[in-house]
């Protein structure tokens, strides 16, 4: 089918034609929806939040400097800037820049996106400054002096990753001073077909990256290979890892021999290195293993029977390491859910470890505590939790100490950011940041709802809007958007929002954000249950919500838009061509849409397990039913659809967009589509074209919903 396609020439990323088709697209929607009345001004209004120098700049400690990376109407591309702590902790901190990402777009003419920064150890000089050319995956690493404030050249000896190629997917990690694990793109036959490096090796300083150690590899049908090294003083570690999908994976440590004719493990493969030999951790594929200290955690994808006992989807495990690998199966139990709690997230400090729990999406904190001797472990339940917010925890330096960072956020509740210590009682913090406050909320609440999916299951959701209105007590329907993802085990929580706050709910929308099947809400079990043949469920799920917000008087199919992002277009997508009475507009936003084609296009064929192989007939059979393209029919009316995506994209292929609007616009449909030159999946670089793509948005929902 897919030779036949005649949308197939909008494939070609940056093909003359394509790109002609691009600029004539876009200029229609800066001539069209961006003169919208408003739209300046809620870009404007946008703007000013993104650019508020009023934001809270999370930082990350090294040493005695707490790193803050940082965008603004004066910083572009941004500045990478640190402070001390007693700095921070003041009201207006002194920050000295590090690198200027603006000064050094112009200096290279490359308009180089942020990607992180990977220190030494805990106190040393050198980092890895990873970069994007335009905001893509695929980016550079390069060997920074945090001293002399200068990149290390590879004639230096400085450590580069991807810089020949301009860009690659991979990973750069620190092993000590003079040696990294490198996993890139070195060429053809190095990456899979998913386009992730084929090959993780141990580089040394001064020796060219060819004759670098190969210390696991895969096929060309996996996944890919990935690794990290910790540097924890006495803990030192190399783990390394071989995923054949997204959801599984086979880990190794890299571990002492004892005598020079010992036997391998049967189950890892050979390594070419003195005194070294990998070591599998035998677990299931589909588990995650955490290693800590002298710890190793076990999180469950799926049930594990081991010996007489079967550790249930979702749960925590632990076990000293050195037990655990001289053969000691006795686990502790960590963490088990109900039918209504899921791990959300752990954080380990240097003697304690936070488990972040959901409860019907409703966040709780318990601190636990490790054992000197024997398996059972102290817990401790952290009250005070706030209704219908979200809460994060991480440390501040896991090595050091028990000090922990804490942000609350809410749909009114601006972000907070509190610097705290775990003790084996709790968790004691003080303020340090607040977000300022972007809308009035004054006669705004939160609630909680569930809608009843088709077969039966409650479909949980989140809606902000007027009290009158999401009490019932005002008969007028009104305007109202409702989001979604529903994949890849990702929860929707609770977030604060000043540019939804301000081009939304100020002017009396409501918004909704929908917890359905697919997503992490309620553990793997909820993922899966809305995974290949049974994607279905999570768009069954999202009409539901559409509907009972109907039911309720809260809105009206002419009044009801949707949006998302991703896995989440592909999600609008569906919803407009399965739903098309429900909904009044639809924002469909760098998305899978050609189901057919996605597995062959960047790095479709990774999310075959999430979706199917449309390469096997058999599960073709039942993947195109959710296959949007392909399902667009000239006898059906939409609703006016807004796409976008970004040329830059090299996660979902913008050839899902453009050749979703063309087939739309050639069958008559009311289509706009702008696409951003820059930005990667994230789908814009700066705050100003954030703003340009979010006031497009809230201009579409706002004209058709006639808010």
């Amino acid at each position: 089918m897919s030779k036949a396609d005649p949308y197939l020439w909008l494939e070609g990323i940056t093909d003359d034609a394509a790109l002609k088709w691009v600029e004539q697209h876009n200029e229609i929607t800066a001539n069209t929806l961006a003169t919208e009345p408003g739209f300046e001004q809620a870009q404007q209004q946008i703007l000013e939040v993104l650019d508020s120098d009023a934001r809270i700049p999370f930082v990350v400690k090294h040493g005695d400097c707490y790193y803050n990376f940082w965008q603004d109407k004066q910083h572009e591309r941004g500045i990478w800037r640190r402070t001390t702590l007693a700095s921070y902790e003041s009201e207006h901190p002194y920050w000295e820049t590090v690198i200027d990402l603006d000064e050094l777009s112009a200096a290279e003419n490359t308009h180089w996106v942020w990607h992180g920064a990977n220190f030494l150890g805990t106190s040393g000089r050198q980092v890895l400054i990873s970069l994007s050319p335009g905001g893509a995956d695929a980016d550079v690493a390069r060997e920074f002096d945090l001293v002399d404030k200068r990149f290390i050249p590879a004639a230096e000896g400085g450590f580069t990753r991807g810089v020949e190629k301009g860009g690659a997917k991979g990973g750069l990690d620190w092993v000590d001073a003079d040696q990294v694990l490198v996993f890139t793109d070195e060429g053809p036959d190095t990456i899979t077909k998913s386009d992730y490096p084929r090959f993780i090796k141990l580089w040394r300083r001064g020796t060219p990256l060819r004759d670098a150690q190969t210390l696991l590899s895969c096929s060309v049908d996996d996944l890919g290979v990935f690794g990290y090294a910790q540097t924890t003083p006495g803990y030192e570690r190399i783990i390394l890892q071989r995923s054949p999908t997204i959801f599984t994976s086979e880990t190794f440590l890299v571990t002492e021999t004892n005598t020079n004719n010992e036997q391998l493990d049967a189950d890892a493969p050979a390594l070419d290195l003195p005194g070294k030999k990998l070591t599998k951790i035998d677990i299931p594929d589909s588990a995650e293993a955490h290693f800590h200290r002298e710890w190793l955690l076990i999180e469950l994808r799926d049930d594990w029977q081991l010996g007489n006992t079967t550790y249930l989807t979702g749960s925590l495990l632990a076990i000293r390491l050195d037990d655990f690998l001289a053969g000691n199966r006795d686990l502790t139990v960590l963490f088990e859910p109900t039918a209504t709690t899921s791990l959300a997230s752990c954080a380990l400090t240097r003697n304690h470890l936070i488990l972040n729990v959901l409860d019907d999406v409703k966040y709780r904190l318990y601190v636990l505590t490790p054992p000197a001797t024997g398996n059972t472990w102290e817990i401790n339940k952290v009250d005070d939790i706030a209704p219908l917010t979200t809460v994060a925890v991480w440390a501040v330096d896991c090595d050091e100490s028990d000090d922990i960072w804490l942000t609350t956020t809410g749909y009114l509740t601006p972000s907070t950011l509190a610097l705290g210590t775990v003790t084996s009682s709790g968790i004691s913090t003080k303020p340090l940041k607040r977000s300022p406050i972007f809308f009035n909320a004054d006669n705004l609440i939160v609630a909680q709802h569930f809608a009843i999916s088709d077969d039966g299951t409650r479909i949980p959701y989140f809606i902000v809007g007027p009290k009158e209105v999401i009490e019932g007590t005002n008969s007028q329907p009104a305007p109202t958007l409702l989001y979604g993802y529903g994949g890849f085990e990702v929860a929707l929580t609770p977030s604060y929002s000043g540019t939804a706050g301000r081009a939304w709910l100020e002017r009396g929308g409501v918004y909704v954000v929908a917890n359905i099947r697919g997503g992490g809400e309620y553990g793997p079990n909820w993922h899966k249950a809305a995974t290949q043949e049974k994607r279905h469920k999570a768009y069954e799920d999202f009409a539901a919500v559409a509907r009972d917000l109907i039911a309720r008087g809260i809105t009206t199919p002419q009044m009801l838009g949707i949006q998302g992002g991703s896995n989440g277009g592909l999600l609008t997508g569906n919803m407009l061509v399965k739903y098309p009475e429900l909904f009044g507009a639809v924002v469909i936003q760098v998305p899978l849409l050609d189901m057919q084609r996605y597995s062959h296009l960047l790095a479709g064929a990774s999310w075959i397990e999430e979706y199917g192989d449309p390469d096997d007939p058999e599960q073709w059979a039942w993947l195109q039913n959710y296959s949007p393209y392909h399902l667009v029919s000239r006898d059906q009316e939409y609703p006016p659809v807004l796409i976008t995506t970004s040329t830059r994209d090299d996660r979902v292929h913008p050839g899902h967009a453009r050749k979703m609007a063309a087939k739309l616009a050639d069958l008559g449909a009311d289509v706009t589509y702008y696409e951003n030159t820059e930005g990667g999946h994230g789908g814009s670089a700066t705050n100003q074209q954030s703003a340009y793509i979010s006031a497009l948005t809230w201009s579409f929902v706002s004209k058709y919903l006639t808010i």
